[in-house]
């Protein structure tokens, strides 16, 4: 008696942040799996050329652009392309393609805070979730696991370092580590390109030297994120939602290979990690296919190729962004919100060449130790602490760099 392969239905997929660095890479191993995948919507910020190219292979139903004037452009060469997207504009247009009904699958990959409404938005309409937006968990952490728990969207995380603990972790890991026999979860972190300078030299950093990743290819925020290990800092804040861990639990171990992308350590003293090539679409295949595995693209790691792994001490005086973050997460209520806005603020005054690449850091820190009546316990309360950071930030990069 012979069996037919099960016919499975085909997922419907959001990519929030396509034309990206992790949106390129979702649409690379979307387009692996005709069979299981299909594009709903596709979004960009203002790259309406390059959105263009992906709606003339992906087809979308629905693309989103950031303003109207370029939605316009899109619009009239998806009709002479002969294609029937609709196109769409404003942050309300990202939420409603989030939440589509016919949506079983979004990838939120939107950097930095606007990418936290459309992310609530999936979470709030239950769907499975592909949190490659590390912002909405530190801006609203509270808020988003609770969106989650009420609407019963599944919530993947598709950074490495937190899929590879989410792989090390056992199936059901809510509720605690300490109930699940985990001790401490191990973040790996590249050290950035910088990680071997001494400080006269990290003071000269150019944009151009920060934007060079040893290891990834990322953004240009993620990337200066990456070097001041801000980027490091941020995923342990979303790790502690991600997980039910509280920061002492956490341990950053600079791992300059990035081939272990992280780890969980266990109470009988046996350490998991999960390894692999520097390639994001091994995470995202996971994300997309779980709990079953499927095809990424990526070659299987040659353990004799790569030879040795070094472990080593973050230098948090070098680098002082990943204890800014410890410490406003242990803090708690909108410390980490007004973290995250005086960050973006920072990293975009530096690539504008108006500071200097430690002061991106110095003006984290000073804005943290402003008073404020910052909250985090409701959306509008997240956002007027978000707006208030970042005009504290702004008015302090017109002043150091006047």
């Amino acid at each position: 008696m012979s069996h037919q392969p099960t016919q499975r239905p085909v997922q419907r997929v959001t990519v929030l942040g396509s034309t990206g660095s992790v949106g390129t890479s979702t649409l690379d191993v979307i387009g692996r799996h005709p069979d299981r995948y299909s594009v709903h919507a596709l979004t960009a910020h203002t790259s309406k050329e390059a959105l263009l190219a992906q709606c003339l292979v992906h087809r979308p139903a629905v693309a989103v652009l950031d303003i109207e004037a370029d939605a316009v452009w899109l619009r009239q060469a998806l009709k002479r392309a002969g294609l029937p997207t609709e196109v769409s504009a404003g942050p309300e247009a990202l939420c409603e393609v989030a939440r589509d009904e016919s949506v079983d699958c979004v990838m939120a990959a939107i950097v930095g805070s606007a990418g936290l409404l459309p992310a609530l938005a999936a979470a709030d309409a239950g769907k499975r979730v592909l949190l490659a937006n590390k912002e909405a968990l530190v801006m609203s952490g509270a808020l988003f696991m609770e969106a989650v728990a009420r609407s019963g969207a599944t919530l993947l995380p598709i950074d490495s370092e937190h899929n590879a603990i989410y792989q090390c972790l056992p199936a059901q890991h809510r509720g605690g580590l300490a109930r699940h026999g985990v001790t401490q979860l191990l973040l790996t972190a590249s050290g950035g390109p910088f990680r071997t300078w001494c400080q006269a030299d990290i003071n000269q950093v150019t944009p151009e030297q920060a934007c060079a990743h040893p290891n990834w290819s990322m953004g240009r925020k993620i990337s200066v994120d990456s070097a001041t290990l801000m980027n490091k800092g941020l995923e342990l804040i979303e790790a502690c939602w991600l997980f039910d861990a509280m920061p002492e639990q956490i341990q950053v171990v600079v791992h300059p290979q990035s081939v272990i992308h992280s780890m969980a350590a266990y109470q009988d003293g046996s350490v998991i990690a999960q390894l692999g090539n520097p390639d994001m679409r091994t995470p995202i295949a996971y994300g997309l296919a779980w709990p079953e595995r499927i095809a990424a693209g990526v070659e299987t790691l040659d353990l004799f190729q790569v030879a040795r792994l070094d472990f080593e001490a973050p230098d948090e005086a070098r680098f002082p962004c990943l204890g800014l973050a410890r410490a406003a997460m242990q803090q708690g209520g909108g410390a980490p919100v007004i973290l995250n806005a005086a960050n973006e603020v920072a990293v975009e005054a530096f690539l504008q060449r108006r500071l200097g690449f430690t002061q991106i850091g110095q003006l984290v820190a000073e804005v943290l130790s402003r008073p404020s009546q910052s909250h985090a316990d409701s959306l509008e309360s997240v956002l007027a602490t978000d707006q208030w950071a970042r005009q504290q930030a702004l008015e302090l990069v017109t002043r150091w760099s006047a």
